[in-house]
């Protein structure tokens, strides 16, 4: 009886353990400054013969971005695919390292749909493109960051250390993946739906709410 005891004291001692360390574990945003970010650094882009409040709207501090794959680009004669996005001001940066945190809900149905980018390369555009392309998301058209985002709230961090060359990605917290940047430039974020080259669904949206920028 005395060793049962000890055992189930022992199982206690143990689950406590696990729970304070899960409870003390880093937060992505620790050892980093928050950088100020207002209404003033959000430059909206969308389909150039749409008013605003035809593909974005933004309610209780949640915003909205919606497109069709047959929207018109950002700007007469651009070859680009339709996008309702939010290209972030102000803060460019071109060294350093920089955190983007937000947290988004994708619905069920919206597919083949860039959500969130790291703009600037040195020889393509992007640095990062977070895709949802059949409930997951993924990095580019490759890696799968995290399954089964439809209809629910995520929250993501993104860290990008320009100096080592790294993108660090990070969902509900926990570290998702590490890849290589694609070489020096001047970047920015951006967040929203934007149509991806093909396997696009006829309608896509996504919301965001709690944007912040940090460095260090």
């Amino acid at each position: 009886m005395a060793s049962c005891l000890k055992k189930v004291v022992l199982l206690l001692l143990l689950s406590s353990l696990a729970t304070q360390q899960h409870l003390c574990a880093a937060d992505p945003t620790d050892g980093f400054t928050s950088v100020q970010f207002t209404d003033e650094n959000r430059m909206l882009q969308k389909p150039y013969d749409k008013a605003p409040e035809d593909r974005y709207s933004k309610v209780d501090g949640v915003e909205k971005f919606w497109i069709y794959t047959n929207d018109k680009p950002f700007k007469e004669g651009s070859p680009t695919r339709p996008r309702t996005e939010i290209r972030i001001t102000g803060h460019d940066y071109t060294s350093g390292v920089w955190q983007f945190e937000g947290n988004f809900f994708v619905p069920q149905g919206t597919s083949g749909a860039i959500i969130m980018q790291v703009f600037g390369a040195a020889n393509e555009a992007t640095t990062l493109q977070l895709r949802v392309i059949n409930g997951d998301l993924k990095y580019y058209g490759n890696n799968v960051v995290a399954a089964n985002i439809y209809s629910r709230w995520v929250r993501l961090n993104v860290i990008h250390n320009v100096g080592a060359g790294k993108v660090t990605i990070f969902i509900d917290g926990d570290q998702k993946l590490v890849v290589n940047d694609h070489g020096r430039a001047t970047f920015y974020f951006k967040y929203g739906v934007y149509g991806a080259l093909s396997g696009s669904s006829n309608y896509m949206e996504s919301r965001w709410k709690g944007i912040k920028l940090f460095k260090k």
